[in-house]
């Protein structure tokens, strides 16, 4: 497997800031560099190949890719072929060609490939992803006019249609043709970060954020230091998170660095779902073991899955899912409340134990804000810790339904502001309230806060938000949403691997994000 640190998208324009960049993807950690050439106006391809290929820093890949084929280059094949010809003549150990003109340039370099050298003959579809027997005809196309490595790279228009490419780079392997395979766009973006697990010749990966050759493609640095792609092997179990969007999700580089930390053969990866039952139905081998679950699919997700943790099943929302090794089934939890309870439980202790049988939440009036997925997790949680529960939502009709269900209390948010029954009550907010970019909103007054004695938060961007501060400053004891992000994460590690979470090493990195 070998990666291509450095491209030539339109930011490099020069063959200084080329060679520059080559240096850049060694120094990275890269295998191998393509060297993409544009339609510079001073473009000379002798002198400039010469002074990009001799004394490289690493083993090259030329491409002059034209307008036809996704590239910027409008000139006649004929200069091009010349271009691409001299690489192979000044030793570039790779050159691509496209299928469509690749018997011509076959033709060409007949008789004069160097002993190291390997022709590239790739096709792309920059709208769809063909159906496996298109996909089996076209890379057999592709061989068949004289490629030693085939390349397809097609679209995902769903990231069920990964499922095909995968299916394709298997299918080469078993008949020994070196194949790239991949698939562009935020949902194909697995193709790239689990290209060795199914046998891909090599995966691309850009110099850095903002030089990307293809549309979200991961950087080198994600490939080598978040994903650790150089430990992906076929026995690698595959876990993710599904949602929609999952793009600025920090979740890929907290459960990667604690299956590193010990030693469990996984990698984690995000998973941009738009129908959640067509995915679990695509991705049902073993290799995928388990996902954590995020919006708008927590709720769906109980309808997925062929067992459900009794807990979940009562708050009616699961964000996590695990495939069961014995039988294959699907068995959905939720780690949410078990995060947010516990946290609020060692907000309140003081001099309780920590072992202790009974739950410092019993008896106590816990107050939820909000009646949505978070919302039902703290309620059923609190309920079954033995406290007393009320809900305030915007909705007054939302906040009785799940009253009714947990023989608790509904007010409206109004109410709210004016309920406290007796002191020492607990306040979590289960709403995006206060969240970025609306940092100066809070769900309740400062007034209103002098009743609570823990005051608990789901929101956990930004870090100090503005209910805990007025909270703190009214008297509270104060639980952070980061808290219950860490908790909620580290039993989900739990059921992935069946082993303790790295609790230290998963604080940090939370705290560093």
């Amino acid at each position: 497997m070998a990666m291509e640190g450095s491209t030539l998208p339109p930011v490099a324009k020069t063959v200084k800031q080329m060679a520059a960049d080559m240096d850049a993807a060694k120094a990275a950690g890269a295998d191998l560099v393509e060297i993409r050439l544009a339609q510079p106006s001073a473009f000379r391809p002798q002198e400039d190949l010469e002074f990009l290929l001799k004394g490289r820093p690493l083993p090259a890949l030329v491409t002059y890719r034209p307008k036809w084929e996704g590239g910027e280059y409008e000139g006649d094949d004929n200069q091009r072929f010349e271009a691409l010809h001299t690489a192979v003549d000044l030793g570039a150990e790779h050159v691509d060609i496209e299928l469509k003109v690749a018997e011509e340039f076959v033709r060409l370099i007949s008789g004069k490939k160097p002993e190291n050298f390997k022709l590239i003959v790739s096709s792309h579809n920059y709208q769809s992803t063909p159906s496996s027997e298109e996909l089996g005809s076209l890379a057999a196309r592709t061989q068949a006019v004289g490629a030693d490595i085939v390349k397809v790279v097609t679209t995902a228009v769903d990231i069920v249609d990964v499922t095909r490419m995968f299916q394709l780079i298997v299918h080469c392997q078993e008949k020994q043709v070196p194949m790239i395979g991949f698939v562009m766009g935020e949902r194909g973006v697995i193709s790239q970060l689990l290209c060795p697990k199914f046998g891909g010749y090599l995966t691309f990966g850009a110099l850095d954020a903002g030089k990307e050759s293809a549309p979200r493609q991961p950087t080198l640095s994600d490939l080598l230091n978040v994903y650790n792609i150089r430990k992906i092997r076929a026995d690698t179990k595959v876990y993710g998170l599904i949602g929609k969007p999952v793009g600025q999700s920090k979740r890929p580089i907290l459960h990667n660095a604690a299956f590193k930390s010990v030693g469990f053969n996984a990698v984690y990866v995000p998973l941009l779902v738009d129908d959640l039952a067509n995915f679990l139905s695509a991705y049902c081998s073993p290799d995928f073991a388990g996902f954590s679950c995020t919006l708008p699919y927590k709720e769906t997700a109980v309808t997925c899955c062929d067992e459900i943790d009794p807990i979940a099943k009562s708050i009616g929302a699961i964000n996590t899912i695990i495939r069961r090794p014995a039988d294959g089934k699907l068995v959905g939890y939720n780690t949410d409340y078990i995060g947010a309870i516990s946290a609020i439980e060692d907000g309140i202790r003081g001099s309780w134990a920590k072992d202790a049988v009974v739950s410092p939440l019993a008896g106590k009036l816990f107050v939820v804000i909000g009646a949505g997925g978070a919302g039902k997790a703290l309620a059923y949680g609190a309920t079954e810790k033995g406290a007393r529960v009320a809900i305030a939502n915007r909705t007054y009709e939302r906040a009785r339904e799940l009253a009714n269900l947990i023989g608790g209390h509904a007010l409206t948010l109004a109410e709210l502001e004016r309920f406290h029954p007796k002191e020492g009550m607990i306040l979590a907010n289960t709403t995006s309230v206060g969240m970025r970019p609306n940092v100066n909103d809070t769900p309740v007054s400062k007034q209103a806060l002098r009743s609570y004695a823990v005051v608990f938060d789901a929101v956990y961007t930004p870090k100090v938000i503005r209910l805990l501060r007025e909270a703190k400053e009214s008297g509270a004891a104060v639980v952070s949403g980061v808290e219950m992000f860490i908790r909620q994460a580290m039993r989900q590690f739990e059921l992935f691997t069946g082993l303790a979470a790295p609790e230290g090493l998963m604080r940090n990195i939370t705290s560093s994000l």
